[in-house]
């Protein structure tokens, strides 16, 4: 029970914060934009910057921690477009952004900082290689498939179909974050020596980047009320919060992952989907409801999965 009111409680606080400013009117529309644009465009992409900068990039990147979470991944991906697909008829379009949502964990705004209160900063490391290759991967899998759905019957060749997915991916402020972060910590390896008042910028600007994004996610979320289509919103949040990390413990048990390891891959598998995971359906107009709902509600959900996530853990 500590576990739910030391380390899960006060980071989903802090987003019901966020929630209860933009319900009262304390917080106007725009305004929560704002700070959202701030964190995402900004602080968060310095935060994966600096994080990934320092990374060390041959001890992290194990096919140990990555495997078992990206399996799970895209196992999830899998159930949630055949269950739109098989369950609920679906359209082709819909399904892909359904999978979306069960195949895109909150990551960072939620899976760091829980992380971080349950296990302390040193714990991170494993939280960081995965999220290296989170949103590169999953935006470039996501968006080629459904570029390929929307490109059926158009005539389009496969390698504009490929070219408009990539260029759509590295137009991502996390991605560019990302890609900046590896390439200043191949400069580092190569001996550079970037000034202390440098770093400290960066630091300062990364350090806004929780705060800010919960606090801001909370606003997001009170616009998103659930709406119809519960049986498919519930299946996105049973495949969040049970299928992705369930497949994952599994699969690093037998892969014979680390404890500190196997904390970061399950614990960042079991968060709920994302906010992207509804600009990613807002972007293509297919299952927005669906999206939205089931951010919201599995973001609420996941207050008690998460916690018995961490009584399984080790």
């Amino acid at each position: 029970m500590s576990a739910l009111f030391t380390i899960i409680l006060p980071v989903f606080l802090v987003v019901g914060f966020g929630y209860l400013a933009a319900w009262r009117g304390w917080f106007g529309a725009s305004t929560v934009d704002g700070v959202m644009a701030f964190a995402q465009n900004f602080a968060v992409p310095a935060l994966l910057f600096a994080s990934i900068a320092r990374l060390d990039l041959g001890t992290e990147f194990r096919p140990a921690l990555l495997i078992p979470f990206y399996l799970g991944a895209f196992a999830s991906f899998a159930a949630g477009w055949a269950g739109a697909r098989y369950l609920f008829s679906r359209p082709p379009m819909d399904c892909v952004a359904i999978g979306f949502v069960c195949l895109f964990s909150n990551t960072l705004l939620l899976g760091v900082p829980i992380t971080e209160r349950a296990y302390g900063p040193e714990a991170l490391a494993g939280n960081w290689a995965i999220i290296a290759l989170h949103s590169p991967m999953l935006y470039t899998f996501g968006i080629t498939v459904m570029e390929f759905t929307r490109a059926r019957g158009s005539g389009l060749s496969v390698g504009r179909v490929a070219l408009k997915a990539l260029a759509g991916v590295l137009r991502t402020s996390l991605v560019i974050g990302i890609l900046a972060g590896l390439s200043m910590n191949l400069l580092i390896q190569a001996g550079l020596v970037m000034p202390q008042g440098f770093w400290d910028a960066v630091d300062m600007l990364a350090r806004a980047a929780l705060p800010a994004a919960l606090f801001g996610l909370g606003g997001i979320l009170y616009r998103y009320r659930p709406e119809g289509d519960m049986a498919t919103i519930a299946m996105c949040c049973a495949i969040a919060l049970i299928l992705h990390p369930a497949i994952t413990y599994g699969a690093a048990r037998l892969a014979g992952l680390d404890v500190a390891g196997l904390r970061s891959a399950v614990l960042t598998a079991a968060m709920a989907p994302g906010v992207n995971a509804y600009l990613f359906a807002n972007i293509y107009g297919s299952a927005r409801r669906v999206a939205a709902s089931s951010v919201l509600m599995a973001t609420a959900l996941s207050i008690l999965t998460v916690w018995v996530w961490l009584m399984i853990l080790p």
